[in-house]
């Protein structure tokens, strides 16, 4: 069952941004140009996803959004955290925030974060989210609120296991328009070969529709011994190559194409505390920092891996 519980009303007002290249004729700001504010209310809703352990969609879980207050209908965007993240991090609220002040019904989706798995696993998980046969999905919970349109189309986002659901969201909902991975691979360690669902061309979204980020010391993406030690830039690109089916010069860091999909690999210099691991979004800690505190860089920049970059990106595949 959905239900729906009152509002917060803010208002958020996003500063210019460089203008970047999207696919199949999106469009984004230039250079002097400025978003209007945009008044957002807070919601929250449930759906029923897959517990731990289960095969089947079983268990209530929460969806935390924002959406604009002014009257009209919107295209949808949800975010699913990493491995043990909090459905609600600063991670995940950025970016549902700022997409709200889009013009988007934004939310960021809690599911059974605690675990990883193999392939079945995490598909399981993604088609209790995003199955749109289904009346207690999350994508139903989200397309039927009233200022909903997903026939304007949904895009995704989402960090390490949370960007291994998105990029298997297509297969379950043909609406998904596009999807943006940070820390997304096809292998974590030697323990979780994902290759058989996440390889280009083993999932239902187009390698034009993908755009991957990835840190140069990435310890799970990059074959960091279990994650325990550091990864390395050769493994990440390898990885990206696999999963985008884009390749780029052995060097290289930035292999976005002139659409903006492909990959982008954050090199350490470029990370507030020097550190590009998995978790390069937050300020510092490699992965053992705060989930709520998150890197300048990450959260305002206007580099490709920044937030607005990827969020601009996702804007260009849907209608307003």
């Amino acid at each position: 069952m959905m239900r729906y519980v009152g509002s917060v009303s803010s208002t958020i007002v996003l500063a210019m941004i460089a203008p970047g290249c999207v696919d199949d004729g999106a469009q984004s700001l230039q250079v002097g140009e400025t978003r209007q504010a945009v008044t957002t209310a807070a919601f929250t809703a449930t759906y029923t996803g897959q517990g731990a352990g289960a095969t089947t969609c079983d268990t209530s879980f929460a969806i935390t959004g924002q959406e604009p207050t002014t009257p009209g209908r919107n295209p949808v965007f949800l975010y699913m955290i990493g491995t043990g993240e909090t459905a609600t991090n600063a991670s995940a609220t950025a970016a549902v925030a700022s997409m709200a002040s889009r013009g988007f019904v934004a939310a960021t989706i809690a599911y059974d974060s605690p675990t990883f798995g193999s392939c079945a696993a995490l598909q399981g998980k993604a088609r209790c989210i995003f199955d749109a046969s289904s009346s207690t999905s999350a994508v139903a919970a989200l397309c039927g609120r009233p200022g909903a349109d997903c026939s304007k189309g949904i895009v995704v986002g989402g960090f390490s296991q949370g960007s291994v659901i998105a990029t298997q969201a297509k297969n379950y909902d043909a609406r998904v328009q596009a999807a943006w991975g940070m820390g997304d691979g096809v292998r974590y360690t030697i323990l979780f070969d994902l290759n058989s669902c996440q390889a280009n061309g083993n999932h239902a979204l187009p390698s034009s529709r993908l755009r991957a980020v990835v840190g140069e010391r990435d310890q799970f993406v990059g074959n960091g011994l279990f994650g325990l030690l550091p990864g390395t830039a050769a493994a990440v690109r390898t990885q990206l190559q696999s999963l985008t089916g884009v390749s780029c010069a052995a060097d290289a860091f930035n292999c976005l194409q002139s659409g903006g999909s492909g990959w982008y690999v954050v090199q350490n210099a470029q990370a507030q505390d020097g550190s590009a691991d998995h978790c390069y979004m937050r300020a510092s800690g490699d992965c053992g920092g705060s989930e709520n505190s998150l890197d300048a860089g990450w959260q305002s920049g206007s580099e490709p891996w920044g937030l607005n970059a990827n969020l601009d990106w996702l804007n260009g595949f849907v209608s307003h």
